[in-house]
This record gives structure tokens, sequence and C-alpha cells, in this order.
């Protein structure tokens, strides 16, 4: 017959003690993994060693909401990397008048940025609270200085202006002809609406950005440089490929008049009992 040896335990230490001793250390354990994980070829090709240092050590994080403040934050800088980094290879296709690959990568451009608006729903995990302790590790910076989107924001004049060199002016054709007069749905059309669709893209990640503000600190509140946060209602306003919205008015307005502002109703009449 065995019996069973008594545990052993430190002495001053109690059971809830040993037991929270347990628990610290593994997740001690975990934070040395997450931080300083094996690099084999594949993290070797990624760098992930210099990646994963570009966040705060655990250990001095304000809050535990800070890493993914950090991480979503720094991937968006790398998705507006690679969308610059794209558009300059429109822009050179637009030149060449290679129509087919500036569709298709726009529309890789248009993934890209449908991207960065969905990852802003990981950061309304956070709470108002949370968020100003964040806030505080910021010094004077606010979003509106982020490198990749003040490079972004610099490249839509150079697309129009591409746009309208080689395939308007060098056509000799309009927008009205591309959308209605002449209207084939040809490749011109097709590359007029990829530009369209990166201009509403654009904003709706603004506003998507204004609503996160909105819901984290508010609008009515300064921002770290002392200015209203309002002001950014200003740039999710903005339009910049604006004749390509306007045609759309221009058009429906003609329509209107040709059809009539007022028609005749479709419910059918009730017959008189």
């Amino acid at each position: 017959m065995t019996t069973k040896k008594p545990d052993h335990k430190p002495e001053g230490k109690s059971s809830s003690q040993i037991d929270q001793d347990k628990n610290s250390l593994d997740k001690d354990k975990y934070y040395r993994m997450i931080e300083q994980p094996e690099m084999l070829d594949y993290g070797v090709y990624l760098q992930c060693d210099k990646l994963l240092d570009c966040q705060k050590r655990i250990k001095d994080l304000a809050t535990a909401d800070e890493l993914q403040f950090q991480i979503v934050h720094q991937a968006e800088e790398l998705w507006m990397k690679l969308i610059c980094f794209t558009l300059v290879d429109i822009l050179d296709y637009m030149q060449q008048q290679k129509h087919h690959r500036v569709i298709t990568l726009f529309s890789r451009v248009h993934k890209l940025q449908r991207l960065m608006v969905d990852q802003l729903d990981i950061l309304e995990t956070m709470s108002p609270k949370e968020y100003q302790q964040i806030r505080l590790q910021l010094g004077n910076g606010s979003g509106q200085e982020s490198p990749g989107f003040i490079t972004l924001l610099k490249m839509p004049a150079d697309i129009w202006s591409s746009f309208k060199t080689h395939y308007l002016d060098n056509g000799n054709i309009s927008l009205t002809q591309v959308y209605d007069t002449e209207y084939q749905h040809d490749h011109t059309y097709a590359v007029a609406e990829a530009l369209t669709e990166f201009d509403e893209q654009l904003q709706l990640f603004r506003w998507r950005h204004l609503f996160l503000i909105h819901r984290s600190i508010g609008l009515g509140s300064a921002s770290l440089k002392g200015r209203p946060v309002e002001l950014l209602q200003k740039g999710a306003a903005k339009r910049f490929f604006p004749d390509l919205w306007e045609i759309r008015n221009t058009m429906t307005d003609k329509w209107g008049g040709e059809y009539g502002k007022v028609r005749d109703s479709i419910t059918p009449k009730q017959k008189a009992k």
C-alpha cells in the first residue's frame, strides 16, 4: 500500500499565493514566446524579429489595449505603403495604355482600401477610458500625421492628370461622351469607374475613421494639437475626382428635363365603385 506524499509548500507561502505564482510564470512563458519566437526560414524571410520588435514591450504597455492600437495602425501604414506602390505602377501602365493592367491593379487597390476600413472595427473593442490611457502615449501626435496617408493624399492629382491626358485628351473624348452620348462600357469607362471607386473608398475610410474618433473621444473635443476634431469632417467631404461625380449630376438633370420632373404614377388607378 502506497501513501500519497503531502504537497510541499514553500515556507511562508499560502496555497493561493502559490497558484498566483504559477499563473504569473505561465504568462511570462507565453509573453516570451510572443516576443521572441523561434526563427526558422519563414520568419527570417519575413524579418519577423524586426516586425515583432516594432511594438512596445509587453511589460511597458500602458494598457493591454495599447498592443492592438499599435498593431492596427502599423498594419494600416503597411497597407498604405502597398497601395501607394501599386498606384505608381498604375500611373506607368496608364501612360503605356495597358488598360487591363490598370483595371486589375485598381481592383487590388480597392480590396486593400476595404481591408483598411474593416480593420478599424478592431479598435472599437477599446473603451473610451482605455483609449485615454493610450492617447497620453502619443505626445502631440495624431492620425493626421500618418506618413502613409500623407503620401496617399498627394497621388490623386497625378492620377487624374494621367487619366485626362491618356484617356480623354488623347482620344479627343469628354466624360459626357464616355458616360452618356457615346457610352459603350469600353476601357475608358472602366478606368473612369476604377478612379471613382478609388475616390469613394478613400472617403469611406475617412468617414469610418471619423466615426471611430466620435466613438473614442467625441467630435466636440479638442485634438492633441488643440484643434477641434470636427475639422476632420472637412477632409471627409472632399472629392479627389470631382468631375467624375459631377458628370452624374449633369446627366441626371438632363434626363430629368427630358422625362419631366413629375411623371405619371405607375400605381394602377382604383376603379370607381
